[in-house]
C-alpha cells in the first residue's frame, strides 16, 4: 500500500499537465468535492480508529464512508480538470488503489474484531451505500455513536478541506497558465 502514495505524485503531475480547467467546470467540480468532504467529515467525527467497530450513522449504509467520500472528492476533480484522460487516470488510479485499500483494512478489522466485523460486513455493504434500508438499532452493550467535533479533529479531517482548497488552487492555477501563456 505504500505505492498508492508514491504513484500518487506522478498521477497527480500528469492530471496537472493533462487539465483543461473553466471556470464553470472548477465550480462544478468544487461543488462536487465539497459533497466528498461533507462525508468525509460525517465518518470522521464517527470513527475512533484502533478503539471501536464503527457500525452506526455513515457506517450503517457503507463500511468504507472516508472512501466513498474520497470517491466523490476524486470525481469533483474529474469535473473541475474537465479532461478526459485526466479524468480516467484519476479514475483507475482510484479505482486500483483503493479497492486494494479497503480489502487489506478489511483484514485487519476481521483480526481485530472477529465475529463483530463479520457480522457487520455481512450486512453492510463495502463501498457503495445502502440508502434504503433503516439503520438497525444498537443491540445491548453494543455502542450507538453520533458526530462528534472533537472526534472530526482528533483524526485531523480539517486536513482534507485544506488539501481540497489547495489542489482546487492549483488546478485555478493550471487555467490562469493556459489562458495566459498557452500551456
Amino acid at each position: 500500500m505504500r505505492w498508492r502514495v508514491r504513484i500518487g505524485y506522478p498521477v497527480a503531475v500528469l492530471y496537472w499537465l493533462l487539465v483543461t480547467p473553466t471556470p464553470r467546470w472548477i465550480a462544478i467540480g468544487a461543488a462536487v468535492a465539497a459533497l466528498g468532504l461533507f462525508v468525509r467529515a460525517a465518518a470522521s467525527g464517527e470513527l475512533r480508529k484502533n478503539q471501536e467497530l464503527a457500525t452506526s450513522g455513515i457506517y450503517a449504509r457503507t463500511r468504507n464512508p472516508l472512501y466513498l467520500g474520497s470517491a466523490i472528492l476524486a470525481a469533483g476533480f474529474i469535473v473541475a480538470g474537465h479532461s478526459f484522460w485526466a479524468g480516467l487516470l484519476v479514475a483507475v488510479y482510484f479505482s486500483v488503489f483503493y479497492y486494494a485499500v479497503m480489502r487489506n483494512e478489511e483484514d485487519d478489522l476481521r483480526a481485530r474484531f472477529g465475529s463483530a466485523f463479520e457480522e457487520y460486513s455481512a450486512n453492510v455493504p463495502l463501498f457503495f451505500p445502502n440508502i434504503f434500508t433503516a439503520e438497525k438499532s444498537p443491540s445491548e452493550g453494543e455502542l450507538h455513536r453520533t458526530f462528534s467535533w472533537r472526534q472530526f479533529r482528533r483524526n485531523r479531517e480539517y486536513k482534507a478541506m485544506i488539501g481540497t482548497a489547495g489542489a482546487l488552487a492549483i488546478v485555478w492555477l493550471r487555467m490562469w497558465l493556459k489562458g495566459h501563456y498557452g500551456y
